[in-house]
C-alpha cells in the first residue's frame, strides 16, 4: 500500500512537472531580436528636469508637470531610448499598476492564478503585433525593473501591459474605461475649420494618472506624429501625425475575449504612424485581428472632416454624420453595429446615450466653438440641462478620472494637451507645425504658452479639495470591499465622506456597501435608499442598491 502511494505520488509529481514545463514553454515569449543586436546609448542629465541620449533623443519635465519626450529612428534605438530615458517613470507606473491590481483582487492565490490565466491568455500576442512595434517594446522592457520579474519575465510583461487598455474592458463593470469626444466644423466651428476633442477617461488609480507623457516620434519609416502617453506604452490611445490625421479610442461593449490578439492601442499606434487619409486608416484597422470592441474617432486633415471607426473582432465599419458635429461616447452608431445585442446591452444601462445627450446640449449651446470652448466643454461636470448631478458620475462629460484630455486643429497643426491633474490644469498648447519641421535631431521645443488654455476654475476651488478628500475615503472603502478586511472607515470619515460629494449617488452608494458588508443594516439602508434619491449612472448600479436594501431587509425583518 505504502508502495503504492509512493508510485501515486511520483507520478502526480512527473505530471505536475511536465505541466508546468509545458505552460513555460507555451507562454513564454521568444525576443524579437538577440539582446546583443540592441544599441548602446548613454544618457546625459544637462539640467534638473532634462535628459538627452548620446544618438539626441531626449526627455523633460515642463513647469505644467509634463514630461516632454523626443525619439529618433528605428524600433531598437526608439525603444532604447524610450526604456533609458524613462526608466524611473516606468518602475514608478509599474509599481502603481501592479499595486493597483493588488488593491482590487482579493487574495494573493487568486492574484496568483490571475497571473497565469493572463499568461496563457496572452501566450501569442507577438503573433498579433508588427515586428516593428515587438522590437520597440522589447528594447524599452529590457530598462524595467527586476523587482516584478516574479510575475513574467520583462518583455511578457511589457507586451501584455500594452493589451491593458484591452483588458479594461473585460472590467467594465470596475468602470475602468469610459471615453467621451466630439468632432465639429462648418458652422460649428468659429473658423469653419475642423476641431476635435477628446476625454480619456482611463482609471486606475491616482499613482498611475501620474507622469502623463507627450511624445513626439521622428521614425525612420512612416510619419512623424506626436502621442500622449506614459512611460515605455509604444501604443496609441490619442495622437496626431505630420499630414494632420487625429486619432482617439473609445471602449465599446465587448464580450470577455478567449483569447489574445492585437491591441487596439498597437493598431491605432500604426494607423498614427502610416495613414495619411480616412481610406488609409479604415484599410488599415480592416486588416487587423482585435479582441475587443472599439470605436476610433478619426480626423483627417486631408479630407477636411472626421468619421468613426467602429471595430469588433468580426466587422470594420465606418459611421459619419451629415451634419457638421459627430460625438463619440461609449455605443456604436453605424448601420452595421449600432443594432448589435451587446451595443443594445450596454445602451441599456442608461449611461452612454446620457452622456452623448449632453455632449450634444453642450455642442449646440456653445456654438460655434473655439478651443478655449472645446475646453469648456471637456471639462464640464454638470448633467443634462445643466443640473448637478455630484461629482464623479460617469453620465458626465468631466468624471475627474481622466488620464488626459485633448484638443486638435488639424488643418492649424495645433494641439492642446492637459496639465494635471485630470482635465483641470492648463491645456498646452503644442504647434506641430514648428515641431515637425525641425530638420535636426538636436532641436529643443516645449509648448506655446501664449496660446494655451487657463487652468479650470475648479482645480484652485475648495470643492476640489473636497473632492480629494472624497477620493482618498472612496479609495479606502474600495480596498476594504475587494479585500473584506483592512483599514476600518471611522464615523466622522464616514461624515466628512457625505460633506465632501453630497449630491454624488456613488458617496452613498459606497457607505451602503460598505456598512452593509459590517452587518449595519439599518445603516446601510438608509444610505442606500439616499443614493436612490439621485442620478444613479447606471441601471445596473440602481439594480444592485436595490438588492442591497432587500438584503438589509431580509435581516431587519
Amino acid at each position: 500500500m505504502k508502495k503504492k502511494l509512493l508510485i501515486s505520488f511520483a507520478v502526480l509529481a512527473v505530471v505536475c512537472v511536465v505541466l508546468v514545463f509545458t505552460y513555460y514553454l507555451q507562454v513564454r515569449l521568444a525576443p524579437p531580436v538577440a539582446q546583443s543586436e540592441l544599441p548602446k546609448i548613454s544618457v546625459v542629465k544637462s539640467s534638473s528636469n532634462y535628459y538627452q541620449t548620446s544618438d539626441s533623443s531626449w526627455i523633460q519635465r515642463n513647469d505644467q508637470g509634463i514630461w516632454e519626450l523626443y525619439l529618433h529612428g528605428g524600433p531598437l534605438q526608439r525603444g532604447v531610448a524610450f526604456g533609458e530615458l524613462c526608466k524611473p517613470l516606468q518602475a514608478e507606473k509599474e509599481t502603481a499598476f501592479v499595486g493597483e491590481i493588488e488593491n482590487r483582487v482579493p487574495s494573493a492565490s487568486y492574484l496568483n492564478f490571475l497571473k497565469y490565466l493572463v499568461g496563457w491568455f496572452n501566450r501569442d500576442l507577438d503573433e498579433y503585433v508588427p515586428e516593428e512595434y515587438l522590437k520597440e517594446i522589447y528594447a524599452a522592457s529590457q530598462y524595467m525593473p527586476d523587482s516584478y520579474d516574479y510575475i513574467a519575465p520583462k518583455y511578457q510583461r511589457a507586451l501584455s501591459y500594452h493589451a491593458a487598455h484591452d483588458i479594461g474592458h473585460a472590467l467594465q463593470n470596475m468602470n475602468l474605461v469610459g471615453c467621451t469626444a466630439f468632432a465639429v466644423k462648418g458652422d460649428k466651428t468659429d473658423n469653419g475649420k475642423l476641431l476635435l476633442g477628446r476625454n480619456f477617461d482611463f482609471y486606475f488609480g491616482e499613482d498611475f494618472a501620474k507622469d502623463r507623457v507627450v511624445a513626439f516620434y521622428n521614425p525612420d519609416r512612416g510619419h512623424k506624429f506626436m502621442s500622449v502617453t506614459w512611460a515605455c506604452f509604444s501604443g496609441v490611445v490619442s495622437g496626431m501625425n505630420e499630414k494632420g490625421l487625429t486619432i482617439t479610442l473609445n471602449s465599446d461593449k465587448s464580450s470577455i475575449p478567449k483569447k489574445g490578439k492585437t491591441p487596439v492601442s498597437l493598431m491605432a499606434r500604426e494607423i498614427l504612424q502610416y495613414a495619411s487619409n480616412i481610406q488609409e486608416a479604415y484599410d488599415i484597422a480592416k486588416s487587423y485581428e482585435t479582441f475587443v470592441a472599439e470605436s476610433f474617432l478619426i480626423g483627417s486633415k486631408v479630407d477636411g472632416k472626421a468619421v468613426v471607426i467602429e471595430k469588433t473582432p468580426d466587422i470594420t465599419a465606418i459611421y459619419e454624420e451629415a451634419d457638421n458635429d459627430l460625438v463619440v461616447t461609449n455605443h456604436y452608431q453605424s448601420e452595421e453595429l449600432k443594432n448589435d445585442a451587446l451595443n443594445q446591452e450596454y445602451l441599456s444601462e442608461g449611461v452612454s446615450d446620457y452622456r452623448y445627450e449632453r455632449v450634444q446640449e453642450l455642442l449646440d449651446s456653445l456654438a460655434p466653438l473655439t478651443p478655449n470652448k472645446a475646453a469648456f466643454l471637456l471639462r464640464n461636470k454638470e448633467g443634462l440641462g445643466g443640473n448637478f448631478i455630484g461629482l464623479a458620475n460617469e453620465k458626465a462629460v468631466n468624471q475627474l478620472v481622466a488620464h488626459h484630455s485633448i484638443i486638435f486643429s488639424p488643418e492649424d497643426m495645433m494641439v492642446w494637451v492637459s496639465a494635471p491633474p485630470y482635465q483641470l490644469g492648463k491645456y498646452l498648447a503644442y504647434d506641430l507645425n514648428e515641431i515637425f519641421s525641425a530638420e535636426s535631431d538636436n532641436v529643443h521645443f516645449s509648448y506655446t504658452d501664449s496660446v494655451s488654455i487657463d487652468q479650470d476654475p475648479f482645480y484652485s476651488s475648495g470643492a476640489f479639495d473636497d473632492f480629494r478628500d472624497f477620493i482618498v475615503v472612496k479609495d479606502k472603502i474600495q480596498r476594504y470591499l475587494a479585500k473584506g478586511e483592512g483599514e476600518l472607515i471611522t464615523e466622522q470619515e464616514q461624515q466628512e465622506f457625505i460633506d465632501s460629494n453630497p449630491k454624488g449617488y456613488l458617496t452613498y452608494y459606497y457607505l451602503g456597501d460598505y456598512n452593509k458588508t459590517l452587518e449595519l443594516w439599518s445603516k446601510a439602508k438608509k444610505y442606500y435608499n439616499i443614493a436612490l434619491q439621485l442620478e444613479i449612472a447606471r441601471k445596473s448600479e440602481r439594480e444592485h442598491i436595490l438588492d442591497g436594501i432587500k438584503e438589509c431587509d431580509a435581516h431587519l425583518n
